[in-house]
């Protein structure tokens, strides 16, 4: 279900269950709002299960691959005469050279890579083939029978063994398309993948690359474990090669980078996706949220792990450590568990950051907090704005009373109704950093150079908000990036994963970019939060600020990172009480409408670190019952 149905599935339930919904608002999962941070409030959760009926379904678990393929992938004769039939009106249809480099490749492997061409749709392709010094005669035949087969199949037999770059240069040598395509030769691609890459071109005539979701086949020639990706996210890429399966490239930009480069070979397509990506403009990546390739797993393959080929992994840092010095960032580029880390370099000088906290008695856990704090690692200078909104317990007003002094420490009194936005605006307006840091009373720092790591990712330019991993007391992730229309308006992802696990690709360890980070932690420029004019103290005085916040500043061109090495535990909601009055919840409602109205295009382009091949209405990365990728043969 599209994001737009959805919306009217959600008014429709509204308006002819209304007692229902509301129940569903306030009862439906137990919880509480936080002070900070509400894009999943307890209220946000609860909108999950109105959700859920609305749509009337539930997702799958990825496990269920094989029923969301009936239910969303099985393509019929009829799509496939639509498809002829679209491509019959088409009055340019461009050549697609698919280049494979071939070396010893297993006889069924090649046959059924090469047939996976000849069964495309879309006809106006040539494969060119590269055979890399193969020992083995049934290659040299198998090869030599396709060409004899279709004129559209060219071969070229490599004398001596140069390498997958050197091979797939050799394919490029034979190719007259204009668009090139990359296929491994123990691969396959969807009968319907140039198709699909074709249609893009058209309605992307700007693209000069593209690229697709994929998925493997296993031992037993079943598909399996599949990679719905999202949008170019530069953050994600520099942490893994996602972009790789089915990748396609304008001609002239393969011929403008020189092809692939000798040295990185198993990493080859990585560093080539790199240059390509810093000399086009990032609106002409076109991704295309089909899964139009087939990666074959099996123990030589890369797709049986990084550990297959450990020489990838090297080739790939330095591709990486290239792709910095050409964006003019300085850092270093460190091989972890689950792909790569960016250790970015703050400015000698990064400027003083305020770290602004609202808070209402509960010393204690304002303690922690604080304590925690000045406990870390002081090479990025910080101030912090304590905002007491209206403390009135004994030991919290002594304690707020032993910072009139402190160096570092500032107490400002707010009396006034609790509204997170007002107090967050308030403080901002008295900060005297460059940088802030909105920070929930309920966090204790666990990363003592946490504010290094953070102020180095914002050091480039483009880069709006940064969040954090926040942990519950058990370990479990609380906050991972939060992915904008999940539940409804967002929610967070890899909630109540363990803080080691990898979750979805390895995402749960991996700095990437999402639609927003909870303002429990979230560190930004100062002059940007007043060129969006802050948090909206108006229409989201406790919930979606934070989301509505991230959104802002992604319209004026931002990024919004989410890094996985800077951690906190949160011991959420401690200092406020549960939606349990009929004032709240009316507020409640209102923030959701407001969210609904003011961000439906936000919420209809999906969030840039998600897939609409993947849940909005329950767990996060599980598969969606019902796709909402569009399909062009319909």
């Amino acid at each position: 279900m599209g994001v737009a149905r959805t919306i009217l599935a959600v008014v429709r339930f509204l308006h002819r269950h209304p007692r229902k919904a509301i129940r569903l608002l306030i009862l439906g999962d137990a919880g509480n709002s936080n002070l900070g941070g509400g894009a999943v409030s307890g209220g946000h959760r609860r909108l999950r299960w109105l959700l859920l009926l609305a749509e009337g379904q539930r997702s799958r678990d990825p496990s269920d691959y094989e029923g969301w393929i009936a239910a969303n992938d099985q393509l019929t004769s009829d799509d496939f005469d639509k498809m002829r039939a679209i491509i019959s009106g088409w009055s340019e249809r461009p050549l697609i050279s698919i280049l494979m480099p071939v070396c010893e490749t297993p006889e069924p492997f090649l046959v059924a890579a090469i047939e996976s061409v000849l069964h495309q749709t879309y006809e106006n392709w040539e494969l060119c083939l590269a055979d890399d010094a193969s020992v083995t005669p049934r290659v040299r035949k198998v090869l030599e029978g396709f060409a004899g087969q279709d004129s559209r199949i060219r071969v070229v037999f490599r004398a001596t063994r140069g390498g997958i770059a050197v091979a797939s240069n050799t394919a490029l040598g034979l190719a007259t398309g204009n668009w090139i395509a990359f296929l491994d030769h123990d691969d396959m691609l969807a009968p319907h993948a140039l198709f699909c890459v074709v249609d893009a071109v058209r309605r992307n005539p700007h693209s000069q690359f593209l690229y697709s979701d994929e998925d493997k086949l296993g031992v037993d020639g079943r598909r399996c474990d599949p990679y719905f990706k999202p949008p170019l996210n530069l953050e994600l890429l520099r942490s893994h090669n996602y972009l790789t399966h089915f990748a396609v490239f304008r001609r002239a930009l393969i011929q403008q980078l020189g092809g692939l480069r000798e040295g990185f070979d198993g990493s080859q397509d990585y560093d080539l996706i790199l240059r390509a990506i810093d000399s086009i403009p990032s609106d002409s990546v076109v991704h295309i949220p089909h899964v139009l390739y087939h990666w074959r797993v099996h123990p030589q393959s890369t797709a049986s792990g990084v550990a297959a080929k450990p020489r990838a992994i090297e080739a790939g840092a330095r591709a990486l450590a290239e792709h910095l010095r050409r964006r003019g960032l300085d850092g270093d580029v460190e091989a972890t568990a689950f792909g790569y880390r960016m250790r970015y370099k703050a400015a000698k000088n990064p400027g003083l950051v305020s770290i602004i906290i609202p808070t209402r008695n509960r010393h204690e856990v304002l303690r922690t907090c604080i304590e925690s704090l000045l406990a870390s690692s002081r090479e990025v200078p910080f101030e912090i704005i304590v905002m007491d909104n209206g403390s009135d317990e004994e030991a919290a007003v002594e304690y707020l009373r032993s910072f009139a002094n402190h160096p570092l420490v500032r107490v400002v009194r707010d009396d006034q109704p609790f509204n997170y936005s007002r107090l967050n605006n308030r403080a901002v307006a008295l900060a005297r950093g460059q940088y802030l840091v909105l920070l929930n009373n309920d966090t204790e720092v666990i990363s003592s150079d946490w504010l290094v790591t953070m102020t180095a990712i914002m050091s480039q330019p483009d880069v709006g908000a940064v969040g954090v991993k926040l942990l519950y007391p058990d370990g479990t992730i609380q906050h991972g990036g939060v992915i904008v229309g999940l539940g409804g308006v967002a929610g967070h992802a890899h909630l109540r994963r363990l803080r080691t696990e990898g979750g979805y690709f390895g995402r749960a360890q991996l700095q990437q970019e999402f639609g927003a980070v909870t303002g429990a932690c979230m560190l930004l420029r100062k002059a940007d939060y007043v060129a969006v004019q802050g948090l909206d103290e108006q229409r989201l005085a406790v919930a979606f600020n934070d989301v509505d916040l991230c959104l802002k500043l992604r319209r004026l061109g931002k990024r919004i990172v989410w890094t996985p090495f800077v951690e906190f535990y949160h011991h959420e909601s401690l200092s406020r009480g549960l939606e349990d009055t009929s004032e709240k919840r009316a507020r409640f409602e209102s923030e959701v409408r407001h969210m609904f109205s003011t961000w439906q295009d936000a919420l209809a382009a999906g969030d840039p670190g998600y897939n609409a091949n993947l849940s909005l209405s329950t767990k996060d990365f599980h598969l969606a019952a019902r796709s909402r990728a569009p399909k062009p043969w319909q």
